[in-house]
């Protein structure tokens, strides 16, 4: 079931999008050479507490850690450990807070140092492609169009699109209903209405959409090994606008 929230409702989200927006802005300068992901991690954890919020992830199906931190050829649900970060790498953190029983979630994909021009291509391309979603997910329109102008966007490159994970609602637990995907197949379809909380996030793969988990159980990981980008933004849904709720102002 999709449950809408009302004006009041999404103001509390606002509020968690904001310390999430903050949270992004400080770890930012400290996601370079050498930094260890589990320090990046600890570091999270202690600043969302600090504001009296809680990590969204951690626990969340028993996932470990505060943030999910995916690099290179990792999609999502990457965990933080004693990894190095190193020039080059591509490092996606994807964090969700739930403050005061509202919740929040955001994805941006980072480059540590110089990277190919093929991964600023990967990156840009992607993360252009959550705003057509975005553009699509207005008041009236269906879930499909969202998915749709992903997919569409990213096409002429020869990138593939995951499919076995997608976007989905937000605001009064970490995941809801409806599911977002980013393409336009199979499954329901409903309209946009005035609520809706949505969390898209396109996940963008240079080669192949295909994708594996691995044996930590939660770890995708590309199938062709090549690397992978993942944006996220939560956003609102009104009858005369929708806005990005994690954004920066």
């Amino acid at each position: 079931m999709i449950r809408l929230k009302n004006r009041e409702q999404i103001d509390r989200i606002r509020e968690s999008c904001r310390l999430l927006v903050r949270m992004f802005k400080e770890i930012t300068p400290l996601v370079q050479e050498g930094a260890v992901t589990k320090d990046l991690d600890n570091w999270a954890f202690d600043f969302i507490k600090k504001n009296k919020g809680k990590p969204a992830f951690k626990g969340y199906m028993d996932f470990p850690a505060t943030l999910c931190i995916s690099i290179n050829e990792e999609v999502i649900h990457g965990i933080p450990s004693s990894r190095k970060l190193k020039t080059g790498d591509l490092v996606s953190i994807d964090c969700g807070i739930d403050l005061n029983g509202y919740f929040s979630d955001k994805a941006y994909t980072y480059a540590v140092g110089q990277i190919s021009e093929q991964d600023k291509k990967l990156l840009r391309v992607t993360e252009e492609s959550l705003y057509m979603g975005i553009d699509q997910a207005i008041y009236g329109n269906r879930i499909k169009d969202i998915g749709k102008a992903v997919s569409a966007h990213v096409a002429p490159h020869g990138y593939g699109v995951v499919k076995d994970y997608c976007g989905h609602g937000v605001g009064f637990s970490q995941h809801e209903e409806p599911q977002v995907p980013n393409y336009a197949g199979l499954g329901a379809n409903p309209r946009l209405s005035a609520g809706m909380v949505l969390a898209i996030e396109p996940m963008i793969n240079l080669g192949t959409g295909e994708v594996k988990v691995l044996g930590d159980n939660w770890t995708v990981v590309t199938t062709d090994k090549k690397r992978s980008a993942h944006f996220e933004h939560t956003v609102a849904i009104f009858h005369d606008r929708t806005e990005i709720l994690t954004l920066e102002e």
